[in-house]
């Protein structure tokens, strides 16, 4: 792996959320080809450190560079390359992860619906299900197909294993590893299992009150 291509940069980025949650010259880089952790309290701003990413609008001063390239200099573009798992996102939930799948082709330019179902299958989540009857656990994980689908760069992960127990998490992980496979690709994810944070993250991050006070490299 070649560390000294940074996939994901922060550089001064502050301003605040439409929740009032403030960031504070938040700066670190993330290396492609590695999985990447942030911890913190409710409230310490990672949620909107991943919104700064996905909003349409820049809402901060600084730069947040994907690959070098400002994420808002040309964001439709750039948006195509980041797949986003989360319990935030929006799908519709009466349909089935197959039908939410082919609504997806006319969204990403590069839709693999070979490369959904086939991660559906080997995560064993059932793409005829409706999205409404998945548990937390597979709900997530059919997001993380839908996401690997539309071949992003960065994969970002909002509190993804929250709630599994532990034999999903270590199924998870396995698939999250095939992912890095592709040292074109890196992983962020918020996380507050601190079993996940030492034993899966190459860097760790810690958050306080909207500042990074930890950036450190997971030795």
């Amino acid at each position: 792996m070649n560390k000294e291509r940074n996939l994901l940069e922060f550089a001064g980025v502050t301003g605040t959320s439409r929740k009032n949650y403030k960031l504070h010259d938040i700066t670190f880089a993330l290396p492609a080809g590695f999985i990447a952790g942030i911890a913190g309290e409710n409230g310490a701003g990672k949620t909107t450190l991943f919104d700064y990413i996905m909003h349409p609008d820049k809402q901060y001063e600084g730069s947040i560079l994907l690959d070098g390239k400002e994420i808002h200099d040309d964001y439709v573009s750039i948006r195509q390359q980041i797949g986003f798992v989360s319990e935030k996102n929006r799908f519709f939930m009466h349909k089935s992860a197959r039908e939410n799948a082919k609504l997806a082709a006319c969204l990403f330019e590069e839709w693999d619906n070979d490369l959904f179902e086939k991660t559906m299958k080997e995560m064993n989540v059932a793409v005829s299900r409706p999205l409404a009857k998945l548990s937390r656990g597979e709900y997530m994980k059919f997001q993380t197909a839908y996401a690997m689908a539309h071949h992003p760069v960065l994969y970002l992960l909002d509190e993804v294993t929250a709630g599994m127990d532990p034999v999903f998490r270590i199924d998870y992980f396995k698939q999250l590893q095939t992912l890095l496979e592709d040292e074109n690709t890196s992983v962020l994810m918020i996380s507050h299992i601190q079993e996940e944070m030492d034993r899966k993250m190459d860097y760790i991050g810690v958050m306080e009150e909207g500042r990074l006070v930890s950036w450190k490299e997971n030795l």
